[in-house]
Order: C-alpha cells, then sequence, then structure tokens
C-alpha cells in the first residue's frame, strides 16, 4: 500500500475511526497519531485519549477549535446566509476547520500521511481532501473505506469487537451521526426509508433539545443583538459568538426550534435523507435575516440571496479554501457595514415569531411608508408608471397595428 512511517488520523473515537487505528498498524505497519479537534462536541471527548493509545496510537491530540469553529466558519455563513437545500451547513463548515488542524498536526510531526474515516459514499471525503490539497499539497491521503474490503456498518462492529475495540454503540442504536456545536445529524436505520417518521419523541433520539410538542406551552422573548452582522449579544448581556450559541442552543432545544427532515442532494450524485438539530442555529439566521430586511437595500439583498445559494454549494462541496469563498466572503462583508441592531423573538413551540427590530441603520420610513398623512407625493407614482410601464405600452401597441 506503499510506504509511511508516521500518519496523522482524524479521531473522534466513533465507530469508524476506532477501527482504523488498528487497520493502519496492519495494512501501513506505521506510528499512528491521533488528532480530534473539539468543535463542540462535549462530552464524545470523554475518554479519548485513553481509548486511542489502547487501540494502537502513538499519542492523541485534542485541539480546542471551539472558537476558531465558530468565528471564522459558522459566522461567515450565516452572515452570508448560506444554506444548502435549507441545511445550515453544520458538517460542512466543520471539515475545513478540523482539516485545517489536522494539516498543522502532521506538518508539526514530520508525518507522511493524513488519514480520514469518511466513507466512499458521502460528502466529508471531498471536504477533508480538498483542505489538505489547499493547504498540504505534498500529503498523501488514506481513505480506508475506498481500500478495505468492510462493506457495512456491521462489519465494522465485528471488525471492532474481533480486536476487543469498545464502543458506545450496538447494532440497534447504530445511527450515523456528527455532533458539534452548531448542530447533530442523524442518518441510517429507520430513518433510510423516507416513509417513516422520525422518533422525535422517543428518549434518547433528539439529543440538542425536544420536539415541539413536548415544549414548553408558554412562549418565551429574547433580543439579539448584532454588530455588523455578528452575534454580539443575548438579552443585554455581551458575549462571544461560542458562548451565544450555547445559550441559544439550551434557548432553541427547550423550545423544540431547529428540527430539519430533508432528502438531500449529495455531492457524490445520490440522494441521501437526514434529520438535523440546529437549534441556536435556526435563531441566528431567522434573526439576522430579520434585521437584514431592514438595513440592505433592495438590489444588495436581492443580489446577496441569490449569491448565499452559490456560497452555501462551494461549502457544501468541500470548497472553502478557494479563491471564490474568500471573494465572496469580501462581498458579505462589504453589506453587512450596516446590519447592526437588536432583533426580538418569541420561541414557541418550533415556531419563531418575529417581535419586534430595530436599527440605527434602518432604511425603514414610517412618514414615508404610513397609510396616514406624510410627505410621499403619490402624484409621482403617475409618471414612474407610465415610463416602468412604456415598453409593455409600445409591444402591445405593435401587435395590434397601433404603431
Amino acid at each position: 500500500m506503499g510506504e509511511v512511517k508516521k500518519c496523522v488520523l482524524a479521531y473522534s473515537g466513533g465507530l469508524d475511526t476506532s477501527i482504523i487505528i488498528p487497520w493502519l498498524k496492519e495494512n501501513y505497519g506505521c506510528e499512528v497519531i491521533a488528532v480530534s479537534g473539539n468543535v463542540g462536541q462535549a462530552d464524545e471527548l470523554e475518554g479519548l485519549e485513553e481509548k486511542a493509545l489502547k487501540t494502537g496510537a502513538s499519542k492523541l491530540y485534542i485541539l480546542d477549535q471551539v472558537d476558531d469553529y465558530c468565528d471564522n466558519y459558522i459566522i461567515p455563513a450565516m452572515k452570508a446566509g448560506a444554506k444548502y437545500e435549507d441545511y445550515l451547513l453544520g458538517t460542512s463548515t466543520a471539515r475545513p476547520c478540523i482539516a485545517k488542524g489536522l494539516v498543522e498536526i502532521a506538518l508539526k510531526e514530520g508525518a507522511d500521511a493524513i488519514c480520514h474515516g469518511c466513507t466512499g459514499k458521502g460528502n466529508d471525503q471531498v471536504r477533508f481532501e480538498l483542505t489538505i490539497k489547499a493547504l498540504a499539497p505534498q500529503m498523501k491521503i488514506i481513505a480506508p473505506w475506498r481500500e478495505w474490503d468492510i462493506v457495512s456498518r456491521d462489519e465494522e462492529i465485528e471488525y471492532a469487537e474481533a480486536h476487543n475495540i469498545p464502543l458506545k454503540i450496538n447494532r440497534e442504536t447504530n445511527y450515523s451521526k456528527d455532533k458539534n456545536i452548531w448542530h447533530l445529524s442523524h442518518e441510517g436505520l429507520d430513518l433510510e426509508d423516507p416513509e417513516n417518521e422520525p422518533l422525535y419523541n422517543k428518549p434518547g433520539f433528539l439529543e440538542m433539545g425536544v420536539s415541539p410538542e413536548m415544549a414548553p406551552d408558554e412562549p418565551e422573548y429574547i433580543e439579539i443583538e448584532f454588530e455588523k452582522g455578528s452575534p454580539v449579544a443575548l438579552n443585554g448581556e455581551k458575549m462571544k459568538a461560542s458562548e451565544l450559541i450555547w445559550k441559544l442552543n439550551a434557548l432553541g432545544g427547550k423550545h423544540g426550534i431547529g428540527l430539519l427532515d430533508i432528502v438531500e442532494n449529495r455531492l457524490v450524485g445520490m440522494k441521501c435523507r437526514g434529520v438535523y438539530e440546529t437549534p441556536g442555529g435556526t435563531i441566528l439566521y431567522a434573526a439576522h435575516a430579520y434585521l437584514e430586511t431592514l438595513c440592505l437595500d433592495k438590489q444588495t439583498a436581492h443580489l446577496k440571496e441569490q449569491l448565499s445559494v452559490t456560497y452555501a454549494e462551494i461549502v457544501y462541496n468541500g470548497q472553502w479554501f478557494t479563491p471564490l469563498r474568500e471573494a465572496l466572503d469580501a462581498f458579505v462583508e462589504s453589506t453587512q457595514k450596516t446590519v447592526t441592531g437588536k432583533v426580538r423573538l418569541k420561541l414557541y413551540k418550533g415556531n419563531l415569531i418575529k417581535a419586534g427590530v430595530s436599527s440605527p441603520y434602518s432604511l425603514y420610513s414610517e412618514d414615508v411608508a404610513t397609510f396616514g398623512a406624510s410627505d410621499y407625493n403619490q402624484k409621482d407614482a403617475e409618471g414612474f408608471i407610465n415610463l416602468f410601464g412604456l415598453p409593455i405600452k409600445v409591444r402591445a401597441m405593435m401587435e395590434k397595428g397601433l404603431l
């Protein structure tokens, strides 16, 4: 399989990466250095070092990437309004952040290769590898799922059991999940059939909140303050982005906010059904979009909405470290210069209800828009309509032989 002396492995401690350590040692005979990027998966990091070393890694790095992830990936995507088919890019934004950390450790350790546990069916293999190619083009990439003869998660479990690798899952609860500060995704098992309703009310299915019908009967008001498009305060308390997202996750989860069940179009060509929990992110996207209705002029808002689709697609497709994403960020940052203000929302049983918005840069004029007396001269509309409708009128005259 080629000479590799030292390999850095993207390690989560989950099923895939747990069996990859002994597999790498068996098939490449190399030293394995495990690297876990902490992007807010919380309890999943507990006991990780002991597990990595016990299964054959020479060492484990746990990188604290929470603030980097929030400030440099989540918030830029949110300011862009980037959604991929309503999906708020929770995995898509995390992978380039984690992969950047992998590259840094690989270069520090003098590694020959970087290995990931992504399957050949998914998008994450592309996101990891395009980041590695962008930041360390000389680095060998090992993707076991494209090499080994394991073909299913049941066979992975069999391999783990044969190698005495402890697992936190079993064959009955083996959902494929990805968790970070921004979201939690669920795939596999009963969700593979789109006819099956997700088991939202089953204990243990949802981890970041509750279903709308299990939410409190009383609504809750919140206020988010933005400066130049970035969230800076919640209910009058200033805080950094990561802290604000944690608090919004708790509030949104409590009220059943942010559940998404979609059949999405993967980059590799297939459709895939997934259920996402993004409570805080859903609130932030809604609040930010609400504020922009006040602060952005019509042409800028409409073009930004179009480009948000492009932004979402390149992020979903793993092209974070590209000139196009940087150019789009420059455009977005320019649009955010006046997106400053406060947004009030009412949270109630899965619903986000607008409850007021204000900004010192508001383009809304009550005097102009009012149904009451104002300085607006309604007579001006006549000339505007005549000129705006002139092409339509001339064409109709031509068709009726009146020219």
